[in-house]
C-alpha cells in the first residue's frame, strides 16, 4: 500500500467525506495515517519536554522531584478542564465542516475564544486562592512544601496561553490541518527546554568539545522549571492564534461578511458538550489527587518514583492520543456529513490502529524501564521502584488505547455523557478502591497493579459500549 503525505491529498480525501464521495478501505487507512503521524509526533516530542524536564529537576535531588511531583495531578486538572471547553467548540466545529458550512463554523470559534479566555481567567483566580494550601493538603511534608507552592502558582500563569494555543490547535486540527499544530508543538517542546536550561540551574562552567566555557543561568531550580514552560506557551500561543484567525483557508475571520452576532445557542451546545468532559475531568484528576495522597504517605522515594513513572509511561501512550485526535475529526466530519458509512469505519480503524501502536509501545517500555528512569534520575531508589512500576503498567498499554481512541471518537460524535460517566466509574471504584487497598501491604508496585487492572477494564468497556453504539446508529 503507497501512503502519500502530500497536503493536497490529504484536503481532497477530506473533502470526500463533505461531498458524499465513496472511499476505500485504503484511502480511509491513508487518510487516517496522514492526520495521526503528525500529531504523534507533536504529542511524543510533548512528552520529551516534560521528560527532559523532569531529568534536569531530578538532578537537583529527591526534594525538588517529589515538590514538582507533588501538585503535578493539579496542574493537570486545570489543564483539562481548558481541553472540555475547547473540545465543546471544537466538536461543533467539525461538525460544521462536515456540513460545508464554513460561516457557521468561525462564528462558533469566535464564540469559543470568548468565552474560553473568560474561564480560563476564572480557573487562574482559583489557583492563586488555593496555591498556598495546595501542598498542605496532598500531604507534602514541610521540606518539599514551599518549592511545591511556588512551582503550582507559577505554572498556573499559564492557563490564559494554554486556552489560546489549544483553541487554535483544535480548530486547525478539526478543519484538517494537523501539520501546523503539530509543528509548533515541537517548537513549544524545544523552547522550553531552552528556557529551563538556562532558568533552572546557576550559572556554571562547562566542558564543550574540549573547551571549558561559562553558561549563564539563573539557578532558580523548581521555579525555573515553571519559568520555562510559561515562556514557551506565550511563544507558541500567540502565533498560532494569529494563523488560525487571520491566514486559516477555512477558519480566517475576514472571509465573514456579515456582522458577528453573539449566539447563546453556539454556548449551550457547547457545554452540553463539554461539560460532561469538565465534570469527568474534575473527578477524574481529583482522583488523581486522591492517588497522590495514597502515595505521600509512602515517602519522598516513592512520590519521586510515582511521578517519574507517569512522565516516562507518557512517552508510550502519547501516540494514542495523537491518533485519538484524528479519530475526533474524521468521526466529527463524517458526523457533520451525516456519512454514517465513514462515521463506523474511522472509528474501528482508529481504535485497531491505537491499539496496535500501543502494544508495540509496551514491549519497548517493559524492555527498557530502568533506562528510561535512568534518564529521569540519578538516585538509585528511584530508579529500581520507577522501573518496577512501569514494567507492570506496559501489559496495560493495548487495553488503555482502546479506551483513549474509543472516546475520542466519540467526542467527534457528540457524544459525551456516557463515555464521561465509563471514565469516572472506572476511576473511582476500581482503581482507587484497589489501590488504597494494596497500597499498605505492597507499596507503589500495588498501587501500579490497580492502575494496569483499572486500564485494562475501561478498554474493555469502551469497546462494548462503541460496538453497542455503532450497531444502533
Amino acid at each position: 500500500m503507497r501512503i502519500s503525505f502530500s497536503k493536497s491529498v490529504a484536503e481532497s480525501l477530506l473533502a470526500k467525506i463533505r461531498s458524499g464521495e465513496a472511499m476505500s478501505r485504503n484511502e480511509k487507512f491513508n487518510l487516517i495515517i496522514q492526520l495521526s503521524v503528525p500529531s504523534i509526533l507533536a504529542q511524543v516530542t510533548t512528552v520529551l519536554m516534560f521528560y527532559i524536564d523532569a531529568g534536569m529537576v531530578g538532578s537537583l535531588g529527591t526534594e525538588p522531584s517529589a515538590a514538582i511531583g507533588l501538585v503535578e495531578p493539579a496542574t493537570w486538572l486545570f489543564f483539562s478542564l481548558v481541553s472540555a471547553v475547547t473540545m465543546g467548540f471544537s466538536v461543533q466545529v467539525a461538525h460544521f465542516i462536515g456540513a460545508n458550512d464554513f460561516p457557521k463554523a468561525r462564528a462558533v470559534m469566535r464564540h469559543g475564544y470568548i468565552f474560553g479566555l473568560c474561564f480560563a481567567l476564572f480557573l487562574l483566580l482559583i489557583t492563586f486562592l488555593i496555591g498556598y494550601r495546595l501542598p498542605v493538603w496532598l500531604g507534602g511534608g514541610a521540606d518539599i512544601q514551599h518549592d511545591a507552592t511556588v512551582y503550582f502558582l507559577i505554572f498556573s500563569l499559564i492557563i490564559p496561553f494554554h486556552l489560546i494555543e489549544y483553541m487554535s490547535a483544535a480548530m486547525l486540527k478539526v478543519s484538517g490541518d494537523m501539520r501546523r499544530p503539530s509543528f509548533m508543538a515541537i517548537l513549544m517542546c524545544v523552547l522550553d527546554v531552552i528556557f529551563n536550561y538556562f532558568f533552572i540551574f546557576p550559572t556554571r562552567t562547562i566542558s564543550l568539545f574540549g573547551m571549558e566555557m561559562t553558561m549563564p543561568g539563573l539557578g532558580e531550580g523548581v521555579a525555573g522549571a515553571a519559568l520555562g514552560s510559561l515562556l514557551s506557551f506565550i511563544c507558541v500561543a500567540l502565533p498560532l492564534a494569529y494563523y488560525a484567525i487571520f491566514r486559516s483557508p477555512i477558519l480566517a475571520w475576514k472571509q465573514d461578511v456579515e456582522r458577528f452576532v453573539w449566539r447563546w445557542q453556539y454556548i449551550w451546545n457547547a457545554m452540553k458538550i463539554g461539560a460532561p468532559m469538565a465534570l469527568q475531568y474534575l473527578l477524574m484528576n481529583g482522583a488523581q489527587l486522591v492517588s497522590t495522597m495514597i502515595v505521600a504517605p509512602l515517602g519522598n522515594i516513592a512520590i519521586a518514583a510515582h511521578s517519574f513513572a507517569i512522565t516516562a509511561e507518557s512517552l508510550c501512550y502519547m501516540p494514542g492520543y495523537g491518533i485519538s485526535e484524528a479519530a475526533t475529526t474524521l468521526v466529527g466530519q463524517s458526523v457533520g456529513a451525516d456519512r454514517r458509512d465513514l462515521h463506523r469505519s474511522f472509528a474501528w480503524m482508529t481504535i485497531l490502529l491505537g491499539m496496535v501502536v500501543m502494544a508495540f509501545m509496551g514491549v519497548v517500555m517493559y524492555i527498557f524501564a530502568p533506562e528510561m528512569i535512568g534518564l529521569l534520575s540519578p538516585v538509585a531508589e528511584i530508579q529500581a521502584l520507577g522501573s518496577s512500576v512501569l514494567r507492570i503498567e506496559a501489559f496495560a498499554e493495548p487495553f488503555f488505547a482502546a479506551a483513549i481512541v474509543a472516546y475520542s471518537a466519540c467526542i467527534g460524535a457528540g457524544d459525551t455523557l456516557k463515555p464521561s460517566l465509563i471514565n469516572l466509574g472506572s476511576m473511582w471504584f476500581i482503581r482507587l478502591t484497589l489501590a488504597y487497598a494494596l497500597a499498605s501491604q505492597y507499596g507503589l508496585q500495588g498501587v501500579w497493579f490497580a492502575m494496569a487492572v483499572e486500564l485494562s477494564l475501561r478498554g474493555m468497556m469502551f469497546i462494548f459500549y462503541l460496538f453497542r453504539r455503532l450497531r444502533n446508529a
